[in-house]
């Protein structure tokens, strides 16, 4: 049993020497024959130091509307017998619009003038018969007759005075109905684009002061934005706005900011249980022939511009604290840490007032 154990280690320390003889033959012959791994530096991405025109901008929202509307109302209520005019019509100023019915105001004048003339009649009888009562009259014997005599002479003078009254007031309504008469046959007070209040049906009867559309001018266009409390304060009067149609896309405007509110409009917001104050921009528009009153419109306002700044991209900025700086590269593999003081700002770029200069390149390690 001995000799059999014996045997086994025997084997067993052969089949070692000889794995272990192997490998180090392996190691020797194939390792060597690799190719030795080189590690390469990882890659730098590089900026250009440029001078470019840099700009900030605030982005509003609204709608388009006519910068000039004047309204047209029906002169007297009548019926409307014929009209000159078509919805979208362009028309000038004197043009006819439309006539009303003149025969119910021609008959309220002619029966006012009636009722004054019926009037002035009786108090001329009036005046005739008290001449003849007073020539014919018995002289006043007791105070009571005296009393008696003396009412009935104020009382005729107090009827007269309110006579006229009435007749002042009937005469002021005759020359107001003349006048609105003379406005039967409508002429348009101003030149643009005549726009019905209803655009599916044209009044045939209309009431005195009713509301029938608008003549607006083509020309003058505004869009009309809110904006909030944080951007009030960076828009001012005079500042150009490049704006864009909601419904034609690729179609480009200019405006230029003509009007900021001074006041705030308080809307309910959306967000918030409580209310938001917002401020009006009104914006006026270059004429186009794409635009009409009531479009959606965003508008990209320019509060700030500067000209041949000097500007690096963003990423490139590094910022410790109050300090900001980037790491130019000098060449040959070599960069440094240079120190820059920072203007303007965007998104995207970064006006460096001094620490570089056009023709530098930062990198981005």
């Amino acid at each position: 049993m001995k000799r059999i154990l014996k045997k086994s280690l025997k084997w067993i320390i052969i089949a070692g020497i000889i794995i272990t003889a192997g490998y180090m033959l392996y190691t020797k012959v194939f390792k060597e024959t690799e190719p030795e791994v080189v590690m390469e530096p990882p890659p730098v991405i590089s900026f250009q130091v440029t001078s470019e025109t840099m700009t900030n901008s605030i982005q509003v929202k609204g709608r388009s509307q006519y910068q000039e509307e004047t309204l047209v109302y029906a002169p007297f209520a009548s019926k409307v017998t014929s009209w000159k005019v078509e919805n979208g019509g362009q028309v000038n100023k004197g043009d006819v619009l439309f006539n009303l019915d003149q025969s119910l105001l021609q008959n309220e004048i002619a029966t006012a003038e009636a009722a004054i003339r019926k009037a002035q009649l009786e108090a001329e009888l009036n005046d005739f018969v008290s001449q003849q009562e007073e020539e014919n009259a018995v002289p006043v014997g007791s105070e009571a007759e005296r009393l008696k005599a003396l009412a009935a002479q104020e009382t005729a003078r107090l009827n007269e005075e309110l006579n006229q009254v009435n007749t002042e007031i009937q005469q002021k309504d005759i020359a107001d109905k003349k006048a609105r008469l003379k406005t039967a046959v409508y002429h348009a007070p101003a030149t643009g684009i005549f726009l019905f209040d209803s655009s599916s049906e044209r009044p045939q009867m209309v009431t005195d002061n009713q509301y029938i559309g608008k003549i607006v001018d083509l020309n003058k266009l505004e869009f009309i934005a809110l904006v909030g409390e944080q951007d009030y304060f960076r828009i001012k009067k005079g500042m150009k706005v490049q704006v864009k149609m909601t419904a034609v896309k690729d179609l480009k405007l200019t405006g230029e900011v003509t009007e900021v509110a001074k006041f705030a409009t308080t809307t309910s917001g959306q967000n918030t249980a409580g209310q938001v104050p917002q401020f009006e921009v009104v914006i006026s528009l270059q004429p186009d022939e794409h635009l009409i009153g009531g479009l959606s419109l965003t508008g990209d306002i320019e509060t700030q511009r500067k000209d041949n700044a000097v500007v690096v991209s963003s990423i490139a900025v590094i910022r410790e604290g109050d300090q900001a700086f980037v790491m130019l590269d000098k060449g040959n593999g070599q960069y440094e840490r240079t120190e820059i003081k920072i203007g303007m700002e965007t998104s995207e770029k970064t006006e460096v007032l001094s620490g570089l200069k056009v023709g530098d390149t930062v990198v981005l390690q």
